[in-house]
Parts: structure tokens; sequence; C-alpha cells
């Protein structure tokens, strides 16, 4: 038997991510608390800015044996993970500023009891190196073509998750209700998962990607194997994109964990996970369509509909804002029902505009605060428009461009996304998609009315001044929002050149 063959040069960026991580455990292990925030903090931004330009040196090269058969450096794969890493590096700037992983659970950003906390090295940096591993799970993720490959991405992405949920010092009990049920729900996805991956390999003999589609086209689809195993993966695959039924860890974690974890899960595990589904079901099962697609199809309009609705009746801004992600899970889902390379383009523009609209709209919940420190109550933020013009006109346009309004880049992905359906015939999935839109955009609208029309009460909150790393991440994502609202083109146009997946 041959050595394995590995393509050091194609699978470098993630490689860089992992030797982060590793150098992020050593600095926990033997470097003084006094030391460890800013080397971390430096470690986990120097990776990712490393891993992006090398994937930028390579991004002309392609392979789809570049860990020999189980994962594929092609188009679609590295536009996604120079998504993922655009998005993580913004998510370390919010982990990197926020006194959720201090000692001092109440203390203020630049108060005195920060300091104290800092001083004694008394912040949570294991943070980032946890961060770390995540992200090269979500790098590996959306290009493995290998099942068990795709497996253990799956598990190396969700395992730091788990932990990073619970570091809340603010809510302690809902931080650990949060990891407790994230685990729980997750290795039930992941057990259903293997399942799926046992059955697809009984029918094929096969777990590769490209020979489980020829093992389809030579036997037919009549086998029950193939049903199950169809249905089993697909399971794991819409719990960790948070997809009605599968969705019920996403409120809960939402809310309980530490508002930049929360950022960087909705993003950037997102974006890892549609990845990962629209290869699987684009490459693997994709002569098999008449087979799924009535099936996903359903699901998607349940969960835009159940994730609009379910928005409009929370009295909690991340709970409100958990229920938005669920549903534009559900309009993510049109781009694998499109199964065309319009569908795939248009997925990639939308990962990008939904992931910078939900870390900014994250960061600034960051800085909305009382003397305990956030606040999330949506009744605590009325009247913010006259407390605070600017910070309530970033948090508006976050609001309206995942209600899809023009002139934001949430309009310009639903357009792309409905019409990829449409083109295809699926007029169905974007009669409900329109619907689903505008009772989301009511719940918006709605938070909009109440920030700025409202007269403030005697126990609303306050806006404290963020520091330099977040006011960065809030800029950054409302500039890009508005940019790619206005002039969507050049992104567009990228898109539409990577949006293909080698075979």
């Amino acid at each position: 038997m041959s050595a394995p063959v590995l393509n050091y040069s194609l699978l470098a960026p993630i490689l860089i991510i992992l030797g982060g991580a590793l150098l992020g455990v050593l600095v926990e292990a033997f470097i003084s608390k006094a030391l460890r925030a800013t080397l971390q903090l430096g470690i986990a931004l120097g990776s990712v800015v490393l891993s992006f330009a090398w994937l930028w040196k390579v991004h002309n090269e392609s392979s789809i044996s570049a860990a020999v058969k189980s994962v594929a450096m092609d188009p679609a794969g590295i536009y996604i993970q120079g998504i993922i890493l655009i998005l993580a590096f913004i998510a370390i700037l919010l982990i990197a500023d926020q006194d959720n992983f201090t000692a001092q659970a109440s203390a203020l950003p630049g108060s005195e009891e920060e300091s104290v906390a800092i001083a004694e090295g008394k912040q949570q940096t294991e943070v980032f190196p946890l961060t770390l591993f995540a992200i090269a799970g979500m790098m590996l993720f959306p290009i493995a073509t290998d099942l068990i490959t795709l497996f253990v991405a799956l598990e190396v992405l969700s395992l730091p998750l788990y932990l990073m949920a619970g570091l809340s010092r603010r809510r302690r009990l809902l931080s650990q209700e949060a990891a407790l049920k994230y685990f729980l729900l997750g290795a039930f996805s992941s057990a259903i998962f293997l399942f799926g991956v046992a059955f697809l390999y009984g029918y094929s003999g096969s777990l590769n990607f490209n020979e489980i589609a020829a093992s389809i086209s030579a036997s037919g689809n009549n086998s029950v194997f193939l049903y199950i195993g169809i249905i089993f993966i697909s399971v794991g695959l819409l719990f960790k994109v948070g997809a009605v039924p599968f969705h019920s860890w996403t409120p809960d974690v939402y809310q309980g964990a530490p508002t930049p974890i929360t950022g960087f899960m909705a993003a950037c595990t997102k974006v890892a996970a549609f990845g990962a589904t629209l290869r699987l079901f684009y490459v693997a099962l994709d002569s098999v369509d008449g087979t799924w697609k009535p099936i996903i199809t359903a699901i998607a309009m349940i969960t835009m509909v159940i994730g609009s609705i379910a928005a409009m009746t929370q009295r909690d801004i991340k709970r409100a804002l958990a229920y938005s992600s669920i549903a534009h899970a559900g309009f993510l889902l049109i781009g694998v029902v499109a199964l065309s390379q319009a569908g795939l383009a248009s997925s990639l523009f939308y990962f990008l505009a939904y992931g910078l609209a939900t870390l900014g709209a994250f960061a600034v919940i960051t800085i909305v605060r009382d003397s305990s420190g956030e606040v999330t109550d949506l009744n605590r933020w009325v009247g913010l428009g006259k407390k605070s013009p600017l910070i309530a006109a970033i948090f508006s346009i976050f609001l309206l461009s995942f209600g899809g309004i023009p002139l934001t880049a949430g309009f310009v992905g639903k357009f792309a996304i409905f019409s990829a359906a449409y083109q295809t015939g699926n007029m169905a999935i974007v009669v409900v998609a329109a619907l689903a839109s505008a009772i989301a955009l009511f719940f918006y609208l709605r938070i909009v009315l109440m920030i700025w029309f409202a007269e403030p009460t005697n126990d609303s909150v306050t806006v404290v001044i963020p520091s330099f790393l977040t006011r960065t991440a809030i800029f950054v994502t409302v500039a890009a929002t508005l940019i790619f609202g206005v002039i969507p083109a050049p992104l567009l146009d990228s898109a539409k050149n990577f949006a293909v997946f080698l075979r």
C-alpha cells in the first residue's frame, strides 16, 4: 500500500490555524497569567491573518485530492474558507474585548474593576485556543469529500463550542444550561449523522462523495439504505444550521452563551455547516434530487415561517436574533434546493452578507448596558435612539439588512437567492420565502420603531463607550453591509466565478 499523499500547500491555511491553537495551549500552560491575554490575542489574530494570506496565495489552485481523496480544495471551498476567516477575525476582536471573560462579572470596559481583573490575570484566556480549534474545524467542514472526514470536522468545530457556550461569568446558570443543552443535542445529532454514514456506506461500499454519486448512477436510487442514509445525514447537518424542527438548542444557547461567542457561532458555524451541506447535496446526492428536494423544500418553508413568527414573540434581544437566525437558515436552504451554479453563487454572497450583519448586531448588544452589565431585555431598549443616536442608527442598519431592505447587503443576498430558486422552477418556495420575509420585516421594523419613536423610561439602558477593538468590529461590519448593498457587483461577480465544486 502506497503512502498517502498530502498537498501541504493547499492544506496550509488549516494547518496554520491548528498550529496557532496548539501554540495557544502552550501559552496557557507555561506563560504567566499577566501576559497571557496579550499573547493569546496576538496569536489568534496573527494565525487568522496568516491563514487568510496563504489562502489568497493559493486561491487559483485546486485539487480534488489535497488529502488523499478526503479533501477537495476547489474554488467554492476556498471562497467559503475565506468568508469563515474574515468573520472569525471580527469575532476574535469582540471576544478579546468583553468583560464576560473576566472574574469581575459586572465590570464595565475601562473601569477600575476590569483593570484589576486583567492585572491579576483572571481573564479566561483559554477561549482563544478554543476559538482557533473551532475555526480549524469550520475550515475543514465545507471542503471534506469523505463522510468520515466530514464527521471529524463536525466534531472538531463542535466540541470547542460546547465549552465556549459555558464560559459566561455573568449569566452563570443560563450559560451552564446553554452548554449542557448544546452538548446533549449535539451528541444526539452526531450519533444520527453516523447512522446515516453507516447506511450510505452499506449502500455504496464507499465513503467518498464522488464514489457514492457514481454508485447511485450505476445501481439506481431505489435502495432503502440510500433513503435512510440521506435522511439521517441530513438531520445531523440540519441540526448544525439550526433548521426547524432541529432548532431547539438555538434560542437557549444564543441567550445563555457570552454575547461574543453567540455572534461567533451565529455567523461562522452557519457558514461552515451550509458549506458542507451544499457540497454533500451538490456533489454526492445531486442525481437523486427527486428524493431529497421535497423534504428539504418543506423544511426550508417551515423554518422560514416558524423562525419569523417566533421572533415576534420574544422579549429578549438575543433570543429574538436566535429566531431570526433560524429564519435565515430557511432562506439559505433555498440555495440548496436550487441545485444550480446560480444557487451556489447566491449562497456564497448570502454567507458574507448575513455573517457581517450578525456579528455587527451582537457587537452592538455588548455595549448596551446598565450598572450590572449587558441588558438584553427589549423593553429596556426603548428610546435608545434618543440616548445614543449613532449606535441606534447602526443597529437599525443591521436589522434592515436582516429584513432585506434595499441598499443593504441583506436585500441583495435575498434577491439573488430568490432569483436562483425562481430560475430553477422552485416557485412555491419563493412565494413562501417572500411571505416569511414580510413577516420578519414587521418584527425588525417593530424594534426600529421602539428604539427611535418611543420615549425612554426610567430604567432604560445606557451605551458605554466601546474600546478600539469593538469600534473596529462595528465600523467594518456596518460599512461592509452598506457597501455590498449599494455596490454588490464586485462581490456577486467573484461569488459567481468561485461557485464551482470539483468532482
